[in-house]
């Protein structure tokens, strides 16, 4: 692991069983990422983009090779130390939001924070200033549901970044926003990214998506097949 990887992986390999079948999801996946990087992962759905972010993430366990984040190889964590990686070192956005539909928008980016125990009126004030750096400092006593989508991956984002993470993991968070939505969803995650150099990995089949990030790691049949500078996207997406 280089001075500036923030993210490596190494011959990582995850096998799903269900009875008596096997299913090998990710096939000795090696990757890096760089601090400050905005890095996208590729490829067509049960490639294991989702179970490759799952691991970085310390959702999920490899069954051999190993993750280190911020010069931490987490595989070697106990679960309660895992938990602690999870809510100090991790943010997470999906695609359907996830979202607490019972709090409000101020409320649920206050969330990690109130985990994390940060005192009430340091976190308020963090939150506030993550719903203006996102632009929904207006909205933040209402209640998800009134929002669009747009909207509301915005909110998701600014949970994400409470207790300001080493790294953003973002699985497909387009999918559920039109194309309007979708930009300037990307023209905010590279303002955070040159504003406050978050690093980001996002696993999206999305074309708009791609050519936004500052590295492309195409996948397939849970193998890595390649790394991709933006100007190389259209053989990084036709492999």
């Amino acid at each position: 692991m280089s001075r500036e990887d923030i993210v490596a992986v190494k011959s990582v390999v995850k096998v799903y069983r269900f009875g008596k079948v096997a299913y090998e999801a990710l096939r000795g996946v090696t990757m890096s990422v760089d601090r400050g990087e905005v890095v996208c992962v590729v490829g067509p759905s049960g490639s294991g983009k989702t179970t490759l972010l799952n691991i970085i993430g310390g959702l999920d366990k490899p069954d051999t090779g190993t993750v280190t984040v911020e010069g931490t190889d987490i595989t070697r964590l106990s679960e309660a130390e895992l938990t602690r990686f999870r809510l100090f070192k991790v943010g997470y956005v999906f695609q359907l939001y996830n979202l607490i539909p019972t709090l409000t928008v101020l409320e649920n980016v206050e969330l990690p924070m109130y985990l994390a125990g940060v005192p009430k009126e340091a976190r308020r004030k963090r939150a506030l200033e993550l719903l203006e750096i996102v632009g929904l400092e207006k909205h933040a006593d209402k209640t998800p549901d009134i929002l669009s989508g747009g909207e509301q991956q915005r909110v998701a984002i600014a949970r994400a970044l409470a207790n300001s993470p080493a790294v953003v993991l973002m699985d497909e968070p387009t999918g559920a926003l039109d194309t309007e939505n979708t930009r300037k969803l990307m023209a905010l995650v590279k303002k955070l990214n040159r504003e406050l150099r978050q690093t980001f990995i996002i696993a999206t089949h999305d074309i708009l998506v791609a050519r936004e990030c500052t590295k492309i790691f195409t996948i397939r049949d849970g193998r890595i097949e390649g790394v991709y500078s933006p100007s190389e996207l259209s053989k990084a997406l036709y492999v």
